[in-house]
């Protein structure tokens, strides 16, 4: 949990991500910056309950936590300028590295990269979409399987100075029926390490626990038991899964 006065102390605004499909703030709690999306701002969706996108961002903050690979940065429920919303401690991404990326389909690179798939840009060239292959973005990987993420975008994805990779926007999650939407698909067939295997673990062992009670706070009892069947279907495979049912396994657009 954050600290209490995260909670209690002034949200101030201090801009606006214009780019965001939300509501989406710039924000200030003291001298911490964060981003604040109030649930008043969430556009109704199709196939997602009303009012309850911020509720599945924290719960994909607690995931990744006792996933313990820091996917996600702090994320908690708060009262804001705008109404409840979900606050998220603000990254500083590194704006020259990429993790995901478009290039000519004659220039992927042999080493270091994994290639997902090849279309035609606005001119006619053909662009080939490609992922780096690291221990982090393996790590976010498998952590959108478990969480059911239909919205994994490039930009959803920040390259920290560190090596690091944080993943964000993760409002279209925990969906009880498969939904998997992401630009992460390098490793398909590939073998779970021991360390991704131990992962998933400790979540199907949490539901059972704090995790569980805590998710119950913000999930439905049916998703909730999703979580636990697609977590069980994970480690029985051990295997990073393939795209399956009628929607795309890439979410639009990619970035």
């Amino acid at each position: 949990m954050p600290a209490p006065d995260m909670v209690t102390a002034e949200l101030t605004l201090t801009g606006r991500i214009t780019t965001a499909s939300n509501a989406t703030f710039l924000g200030s709690i003291g001298d911490t910056a964060v981003v604040y999306k109030p649930i008043a701002g969430e556009k109704p969706l199709w196939d997602f309950p009303d009012g309850v996108l911020a509720h599945r961002e924290v719960a994909a903050y607690l995931v990744s936590e006792v996933l313990g690979w820091n996917v996600v940065p702090r994320t908690w429920l708060r009262d804001g300028p705008l109404g409840e919303g979900m606050v998220q401690l603000w990254q500083e991404a590194d704006p020259d590295q990429n993790a995901v990326d478009l290039v000519a389909s004659d220039d992927v690179p042999e080493i270091g990269w994994k290639h997902v798939l090849e279309g035609q840009d606005e001119t006619g060239r053909m662009v080939a979409l490609i992922h780096e292959d690291s221990p982090a973005l393996r790590r976010m990987a498998v952590f959108d399987v478990v969480v059911n993420n239909a919205d994994r975008k490039g930009d959803h994805i920040l390259a920290m100075t560190d090596g690091h990779r944080h993943g964000v926007d993760h409002g279209l999650t925990f969906h009880r029926d498969h939904k998997l939407r992401t630009v992460l698909w390098g490793w398909l067939g590939d073998a779970l390490t021991a360390e991704e295997l131990e992962g998933i673990d400790r979540v199907s062992e949490g539901l059972d626990g704090e995790l569980g009670r805590n998710l119950a706070d913000l999930l439905s009892a049916e998703e909730i038991s999703s979580l636990a069947a697609r977590c069980a279907r994970l480690r029985a495979a051990g295997r990073f899964p393939a795209p399956r049912g009628q929607m795309s396994a890439v979410p639009w657009p990619l970035f």
